[in-house]
């Protein structure tokens, strides 16, 4: 089975095409997801309860998702197929639910679920003929729910619902999140409480199955009645209407049905409610923000041992009896990290009696402040697979009869948990940042300025600290928290909102700025040890050395350096770094 670093070349795509992980082809012998060929240790968490949640994904599906937003080829090729994976099932971990996102996915319903969704839609089909009043089944919607709707139009009440709310704006999102959005939407929708036939999901998993997924314009949400802007987009195809992705191309809606062999679906009650009441949007962007998150988790530990070996710096800090007396959980997995990846290094035996009392907090204080932040990941990863797997419609239906409104469409949790999130991604960037001025700095690093190998003549990592700093103060702006803003919307019926998709979006770009950043250190470590005495530093961070290496050549020059910082990117993010890594020191503990 393929690694991680042999598919970066083959799942990166144009940006003036399709924005997302690439075709799948069939493997023979794929076997089940969550057994044992499929599991690695890259996104497995710090204890045993939260590692029986989520099993992770192979290498080659995170290159395949990790890789969806970087320019390296010019056109889009193939990956290998993830299984069929059930909907309105058991709990989906993080495994299943990125595996989603790739193309060449396919999803399928149990018959024990079929029954659950059939019973549901009986229980609307059966107050309709009673003739009570029923919001979103037979009455109109936020401040009009009061308005009756006489039966005979019904199925047009749905169909006007998507109609009028698919007024997204922006940028359509990538393939990927549009692709997991719309299998959460399934997903949520056979768990069985909404009410709506089988037909409605035959109709939804034929597109899927077909990787034909409706295009989503990024912005229009508030995420409170759920994401009903971007969700009425992603619903349309289903009733001929809207653009879905086809590979590269973007068709119409009614293209794509009868590409997929169907026709146009005529929407009965509660059917148009029932696909865009949710918080599918905010929580596929959050996963896929999450999955990279944990990958930049342990690329900072990475980075932050490279640079402790570059600056010769101590060890000592690290010693697992200092972070036994503060039980952070996050703070202990980074100080083991960091003693795992400098195990054996003779860089350190090499000035342990030096003068030098004490290292900069950037890296003394590494534990701390990336546990924190690995901590703060944590919650956001409890409360994205909580809501994955939850059902957030209005009302919900229930099989004695009843049919109950609420708020399980308001997207709060997700919206805090991407404001924690992104404030907890940031702090990695803003102390990685700090990490690289050690290194530049020849007041204070020990080294030639700017790691240059001819100072004056040659600028050497000069700008790169600089981007490096731009992208920190950016992050500091994207951390603003989203979720303390609400503006009321429907006349005030709506008055308190969470701005979810918002909090998401800027999580998403906070992830890729500081991957950028991890990026930066890693190529000013790495130089500082190539500038350094030729001592073997740590097995870890050797192994982290030959893996930036490989991809990017020692400077002997000043030479054009933006190609060097996306490779170190793409380095992190198509997980070959950390794969490489934990092949010669186990797995790195988050």
């Amino acid at each position: 089975m393929p690694r991680a670093h042999q598919l970066a070349n083959i799942v990166g795509h144009r940006d003036d095409v399709a924005d997302g992980p690439t075709a799948g082809v069939l493997r023979k012998g794929v076997p089940p997801l969550g057994s044992k060929p499929w599991r690695c240790e890259h996104l497995r968490l710090g204890n045993d309860a939260d590692r029986r949640q989520s099993s992770s994904v192979l290498p080659w599906l995170w290159a395949a998702l990790c890789c969806a937003r970087l320019s390296q080829s010019a056109a889009l090729a193939t990956v290998v197929l993830v299984p069929t994976i059930k909907l309105g099932e058991r709990p989906l971990d993080l495994a299943a639910l990125v595996a989603l996102s790739v193309r060449g996915s396919r999803v399928a319903l149990s018959t024990n679920t079929k029954q659950r969704v059939y019973r549901s839609r009986q229980v609307v089909e059966s107050a309709v003929a009673t003739g009570a009043t029923l919001y979103g089944i037979n009455t109109g919607f936020g401040k009009l729910a009061g308005v009756r709707i006489p039966d005979a139009q019904l199925a047009l009440l749905q169909r006007n619902l998507l109609l009028s709310h698919a007024t997204g704006v922006g940028d359509a999102l990538p393939q990927a999140t549009s692709r997991l959005a719309f299998a959460l939407r399934i997903h949520n929708l056979a768990l069985g409480y909404s009410g709506v036939r089988m037909q409605l999901l035959e109709q939804a998993m034929a597109l899927f199955n077909h990787d034909l997924v409706p295009v989503i314009p990024s912005q229009g949400s508030v995420g409170a009645s759920g994401d009903l802007a971007p969700l009425s987009h992603m619903a349309l195809p289903l009733i001929g209407f809207g653009n879905v992705h086809d590979g590269t191309r973007v068709i119409s809606g009614k293209a794509a049905l009868v590409k997929a062999g169907r026709k146009p679906l005529a929407l009965r009650e509660k059917e148009g409610l029932a696909l865009i009441n949710g918080t599918q949007i905010m929580t596929a962007i959050g996963l896929l923000t999450l999955h990279r998150a944990l990958l930049c988790c342990k690329a900072a530990d990475i980075a932050c041992a490279l640079t402790v070996e570059a600056l010769r710096g101590s060890e000592k800090p690290f010693q697992a009896r200092i972070h036994e007396l503060r039980k952070h959980q996050g703070q202990s997995c980074t100080a083991q990290n960091l003693r795992s990846l400098l195990h054996g290094s003779k860089v350190m035996k090499s000035h342990a009696h030096c003068a030098k009392v004490q290292d900069a907090y950037s890296l003394r204080c590494a534990p701390q402040v990336h546990g924190a932040s690995k901590d703060g990941i944590r919650y956001a990863h409890n409360v994205l697979l909580t809501e994955a797997n939850s059902v957030t419609d209005n009302p919900l239906v229930f099989t004695n009869g009843d049919v109950v409104s609420g708020g399980n469409f308001h997207g709060q949790p997700v919206s805090q948990a991407m404001d924690f999130l992104k404030i907890a991604v940031s702090t990695l960037a803003n102390i990685s940042e700090r990490r690289i001025e050690q290194m530049v700095n020849p007041d204070i690093s020990g080294l030639p300025p700017f790691l240059a190998k001819h100072p004056g003549l040659e600028s050497g990592f000069m700008i790169p600290q600089v981007v490096a700093a731009s992208l920190a103060s950016e992050n500091k702006s994207l951390a603003h928290p989203a979720s303390v803003d609400t503006i009321p919307t429907s006349a005030n019926r709506e008055d308190h909102v969470s701005m979810g998709v918002t909090a998401a979006r800027h999580a998403d770009m906070v992830v890729y700025n500081t991957a950028k950043v991890l990026g930066i250190e890693l190529l000013c470590a790495a130089q500082g040890i190539d500038l350094g005495e030729s001592l073997a530093p740590g097995k870890g961070v050797a192994v982290a050395h030959k893996a930036v290496r490989a991809r990017v050549k020692g400077l002997e020059g000043d030479r054009y350096l933006a190609p060097d910082l996306k490779a170190a990117e793409l380095l992190i993010l198509d997980g070959s770094l950390v794969i490489a890594v934990e092949a010669a020191v186990g797995e790195l503990a988050i």
